[in-house]
């Protein structure tokens, strides 16, 4: 990793995640594999910072570290790509596995369970597919009712205009609501964050 962390990925330990390093890299992959319109991908990072605004929107009063879930939800893929469901489906249990492994330890790294609870893993599912509506309405050329089909409605009385950023304003955002989320959970960030005060 840039940071200069050396990430086993069979066996991934907690101390060698980075928020920076995470940041850095969903900035840089994109969604749709880039099949979007505009000068700009729209980058993972972008997207999971509106995953997280939406899930905030459905559930009114959302907790810090939920909505740091919901930020974090695809954060693994800063190492391995983002994946459409269908292909990782096509590589098995053992992929999953893996991908498992690393948001386990992307979770413990940054104060939250291991394991999400289903509740709030449901929760930020329907944040993600109505996320993706509006990419595939406004940047990847489904019509209204293709993504309907395939993502179903977005949530009442929340409406959003996509503009992918470039690389790194997306970095920058991402990093910022990670801050804002971590220190209203009370957690520390940067080099101190395994400390306790």
């Amino acid at each position: 990793m840039l940071s200069g962390r050396r990430l086993d990925l069979l066996d991934p330990s907690p101390f060698d995640i980075e928020i920076e390093d995470i940041a850095h890299g969903l900035a840089r992959v994109a969604r749709w594999n880039g099949q979007t319109i505009g000068e700009h991908a729209f980058s993972v990072a972008q997207h999971s910072c509106v995953v997280e605004e939406i899930a905030a929107h459905i559930r009114p009063g959302l907790e810090p570290k939920w909505r740091l879930a919901a930020l974090l939800h695809d954060a693994s893929e800063y190492v391995i790509g983002d994946m459409i469901s269908p292909f990782k489906a096509a590589l098995g249990v053992s992929y999953k596995a893996f991908e498992a492994r690393l948001e386990d330890a992307i979770h413990v790294r940054f104060g939250l369970p291991a394991k999400t609870p289903l509740e709030i893993k449901k929760l930020i599912k329907s944040a993600d597919k109505a996320c993706a509506f509006f990419e595939a309405t406004q940047l990847a050329g489904f019509t209204e009712t293709e993504a309907l089909g395939f993502f179903g409605a977005p949530p009442a009385g929340y409406d959003l205009a996509i503009d992918p950023l470039p690389p790194a304003q997306a970095q920058a955002r991402y990093v910022e609501r990670y801050r804002i989320l971590s220190e209203a959970m009370g957690v520390l960030t940067g080099p101190d964050a395994w400390h306790t005060e």
